[in-house]
């Protein structure tokens, strides 16, 4: 039996970040059609996760969560996504390795298709200036720079299921022979309502998420009072916050209630991202916060989206920085007697030029290949993995 499927049952509530969809009546029919898809998710898939999740929260495992800024619907082909559970196998048999933990693995991957965006409208670079819908992910529109290129349309909503189940199912036969701690799991930002709304079911112990293993409410969604937030609360998957500079100490205790009022460890992960101007001054007193007067957490660390800028017109992120606030977060939670729980990072396989080092006198980006934010390479990615380690 699938669970309801209106917005106003499930949430009740405003949705930031949704993109202006020019034919409602064609948005509720796709929402039809996904309400009566499977689930790409089982229910004891999920359960399998939060098993590991609740090993972590005792601080008695570690995760590492990454993979592409934004995924794209050309690269749901089984030889790419190989690719990708590869590396992130290898960067948990790294933290295995290195700390003598079990190592969670989680990959932005599976249906990470859509991004919020400061602006609902961007500028071109070139000398015309046109002003266009900003790219919203795979899920929404193109990335190409064109009128119709940028129109959201509905029913790549389908695609973005069609794609997601095809690499869940590369994903899969990669569990082949793997313990179930040793397993990739999927997770992406839950973004668009019309999507998680129809793929969330009833199961044996309530309702859960059927998008994805994991989904994390981001930044500028996550509002108590807001949709987002609501349909985290309506299921059983393990959860994931983003913190940013703007998140009081006060806000993250009652997040922190809000999704985890039972204390379920291993229920609600907090992935702070604070940026290395920032994270010295404003994690310790969140930390302190949640520790006395919330529920359990698990902390991640994010060191990418706090530390972007632009460099020869390209987005970057420097190394040094980023280095600088995993150093930072898990001094931080030491200090107060919590447990840095891992890394959630932006990375990809491909020996791509996108984050640099701050070193680099004239930084060359000779292969940049994201269409939203810039990844680390497979090097700068284990190279940020055993800076974490060397730490704990």
């Amino acid at each position: 039996m699938h669970a309801t499927t209106t917005l106003a049952s499930l949430t009740g509530r405003t949705a930031a970040q949704q993109p202006f969809w020019p034919d409602p009546d064609a948005l509720d029919a796709v929402e039809r059609e996904l309400a009566g898809l499977p689930a790409l998710t089982t229910e004891n898939e999920v359960a399998d996760l939060m098993g590991g999740m609740g090993l972590v929260a005792l601080g008695s495992a570690l995760v590492i969560q990454g993979g592409d800024c934004a995924e794209r619907f050309h690269e749901a082909v089984p030889e790419l996504v190989r690719q990708k559970v590869d590396n992130l196998q290898s960067l948990a048999a790294l933290m295995r390795a290195g700390s003598g933990l079990p190592a969670v693995t989680v990959g932005r991957i599976a249906g990470q298709y859509a991004k919020p965006r400061s602006s609902p409208f961007e500028t071109e670079d070139s000398g015309s200036r046109r002003r266009m819908p900003s790219y919203c992910g795979d899920a929404v529109n193109e990335p190409e720079f064109e009128p119709l290129a940028r129109a959201p349309e509905p029913r790549r909503l389908l695609t973005a299921y069609t794609c997601s189940r095809l690499v869940l199912d590369e994903i899969r036969r990669s569990w082949a022979g793997r313990p179930v701690l040793e397993r990739v799991y999927t997770s992406h930002e839950l973004l668009l309502l019309p999507y998680e709304r129809p793929l969330a079911r009833d199961g044996a112990l309530g309702t859960y998420s059927g998008s994805a293993h994991f989904g994390w409410i981001g930044e500028r969604t996550r509002r108590e009072d807001g949709a987002h937030v609501a349909l985290a609360q309506a299921v059983r998957n393990p959860i994931g916050v983003k913190l940013g500079p703007s998140a009081s100490p006060q806000e993250a205790v009652a997040l922190s209630l809000a999704l985890n009022p039972e204390g379920v460890p291993g229920r609600l992960t907090f992935i702070v991202r604070f940026g290395a101007k920032e994270v010295d001054r404003l994690l310790p007193p969140v930390v302190q916060a949640v520790a006395r007067h919330g529920a359990p957490v698990v902390w991640l660390c994010d060191p990418m989206h706090g530390n972007g800028l632009k460099v020869a017109g390209h987005k970057t992120r420097l190394i040094e920085p980023m280095r600088a606030e995993v150093a930072s977060f898990t001094r931080a939670l030491r200090s107060h007697g919590q447990w840095p729980a891992g890394l959630h990072l932006e990375l990809t396989p491909d020996p791509v030029t996108e984050c640099v080092s701050e070193r680099e006198e004239s930084p060359r980006f000779t292969d940049y290949r994201s269409t939203c934010d810039p990844r680390l390479n497979a090097e700068q990615s284990v190279e940020m993995v055993s800076h974490f380690l060397s730490l704990l």
